[in-house]
């Protein structure tokens, strides 16, 4: 570059081969300097070749803009604000009862330093082998309680959501637009925020998101999955047993990468999926229980009639227009407009996701978080994508932004805290009744299913709980007849069965209202949420059989 002169590169229009002109302008100031960073040519091929070529123009400014550490920072925006918005609302991450056992059991842990392999906190199962596949988000919910109180399991479940929805807006901008990026959040935080609480799941998706983006992005570029991600498969065994459903999806991942393949190639791609699977089982087993952790997710399968009485196991219902109708609906009209279309095995998976969100309330999260990884690949070919790609040089910059918005996220949350009380929500909790049970001193106390949690964190041994898979079945289906009185010979069998001293039951349930009738029992504390019945000495319950009309025919 002599005497300051800008180089100028032009081809002859009258060549037969295409014409090129590159004409570099920088700005007029005279500081402006030509470097290394700015060395790559940006070519305009003239579609008609009976023009002459126009020349394009690049500044100084527009590359810049191009390696500016502002682009490609809208998961971390949405991280931000996610994490905001779970923080402000806090206390509804709190108004699940199983949180506090939860938290029971973590402590519990630390206190002994094992895991536990039997039943400690119920009468009715004492002894009996339990095993907790849950144990490390217990632990860590447990130290997050014991540093800041409540505080503690909110910004934990808090920072679990909005990582987990950072790295879902990370996956989805790489592949499509910002603007298709940002309506699948929005659907997807519609659909999960029902059952986003502060339970051990919520601290599994960030690792259920990060596993399947890392397979899908395998079978998208027809590949082997890295086997850094194996890891996450050990992490995830560990913090919730929904870790089975991610060994599942491997298979038919795999064989969408295989059959897409270059023919020649499928038989070793085969072969590296196959070891990664085998991979994934072995670290899979590594928790305190070994391979146990695979089998007590079978347990829960198995619970059979139980599971349609357990409200997040049940179908979903579309009686009220909800959020899942709407996206439902939404996204089939979307789908028929633009025609969109997909491979087979993306469509079998699709599907697969699309029944167990019908057949289970709970499964709508993995729908809204795991579909929109199948579809973003098959959609960016389709629709268009933003192929977001960042400079080495914007590298330091980015992190500079990236610790400032940690620190002031860390000296928000410390600012919010400090002036915001968090607690569980107790308003269906039976806080005044426990308070008067636990005067009395008993020990066999027939409770409802939904006191469990309440009952095992205030160290009442209970007859049910939330851990279904413990009880079984038959159990659960009996105590879920004999309190809503759908076979009232049952509660009184169970009365008598299990020697119950008292009962603590909702206010409201038809048990209730039925001993308020009874000789042998005495209400002795009742109010909105649940009343206490105490059995009188030496009541006994004569059962009868009940009689088929049809047999007495």
């Amino acid at each position: 570059m002599m005497n300051g002169s800008l180089p100028r590169l032009l081809q002859s229009p009258g060549d037969d081969v295409a014409k090129f002109r590159l004409s570099w302008v920088f700005p007029a100031s005279a500081a402006a300097r030509f470097t290394k960073n700015y060395a790559l040519a940006c070519f305009d091929r003239a579609e008609n070749r009976n023009k002459p070529a126009a020349p394009m123009t690049m500044s100084v400014a527009n590359i810049a803009e191009d390696v500016s550490p502002m682009r490609g920072l809208l998961p971390l925006w949405v991280g931000v604000l996610i994490y905001a918005l779970f923080l402000v609302a806090g206390n509804k991450l709190l108004i699940d009862p199983d949180t506090m056992w939860q938290i029971t059991v973590g402590q519990w842990i630390s206190d002994h330093r094992a895991v536990p392999e039997t039943d400690v906190y119920s009468f009715t199962m004492h002894g009996q082998p339990w095993i907790s596949t849950q144990w490390l988000a217990q632990v860590l919910y447990a130290k997050a309680y014991a540093i800041s109180g409540w505080s503690g399991p909110v910004v934990l479940a808090a920072t679990a959501i909005a990582a987990t929805f950072g790295m879902f807006a990370r996956f989805l901008s790489r592949r499509l637009s910002e603007s298709t990026t940002l309506v699948f959040i929005a659907a997807a935080l519609a659909l999960t925020v029902p059952h986003l609480l502060a339970r051990p799941h919520v601290l599994a998706l960030p690792v259920m998101v990060a596993w399947v983006g890392g397979l899908i992005a395998a079978a998208d570029r027809r590949g082997a999955p890295s086997f850094w991600l194996l890891p996450l498969m050990a992490l995830w065994a560990n913090l919730h047993g929904g870790f089975v459903f991610g060994l599942v999806l491997i298979a038919p991942i795999a064989l969408d990468a295989v059959l897409n393949a270059d023919v020649k190639l499928r038989k070793a791609l085969a072969l590296r999926w196959a070891a990664f699977a085998a991979a994934a089982l072995v670290l899979s087993c590594c928790t305190p229980y070994g391979w146990n952790s695979l089998l007590a997710s079978q347990k829960i399968l198995a619970l059979g009639a139980a599971l349609p009485l357990i409200m997040e196991w049940q179908p979903t219902s579309f009686g009220s227009v909800g959020a899942f109708e709407v996206c439902l609906l939404l996204g089939i009209g979307l789908a028929l407009f633009h025609g969109v279309k997909l491979p087979p095995l993306r469509i079998v998976l699709l599907l697969g996701l699309l029944h167990m969100a019908l057949a289970q309330g709970r499964a709508v999260e993995i729908l809204a978080l795991l579909a929109p990884l199948i579809l973003a690949a098959p959609l960016a070919r389709q629709i268009g994508g933003d192929e977001v790609s960042t400079s080495s040089a914007a590298a330091p910059m980015r992190g500079v932004l990236f610790a400032i918005v940690a620190i002031a996220l860390v000296a928000a949350t410390f600012a919010f805290a400090s002036v915001h009380r968090y607690e569980p929500h107790t308003r269906g909790s039976p806080v005044a009744a426990v308070t008067a049970l636990k005067k009395l001193n008993l020990t066999r106390v027939f409770n409802d299913y939904d006191f469990g949690g309440y009952l095992i964190a205030n160290g009442v041994a209970t007859f049910i709980d939330g851990r279904t898979e413990l009880f079984g079945e038959k159990f659960f289906v009996d105590h879920n007849a004999a309190s809503g009185l759908m076979k009232p010979e049952n509660l009184f069998r169970l009365l008598d069965e299990y020697s119950i001293e008292a009962t603590l039951m909702r206010t409201q349930s038809a048990a209730t209202k039925l001993l308020d009738h009874i000789d042998g029992w005495q209400k002795i504390y009742a109010d909105d949420i649940a009343t206490i019945h105490l059995r009188k000495p030496g009541t006994v319950h004569t059962v009868e059989p009940a009689v088929d009309p049809k047999a007495s025919e």
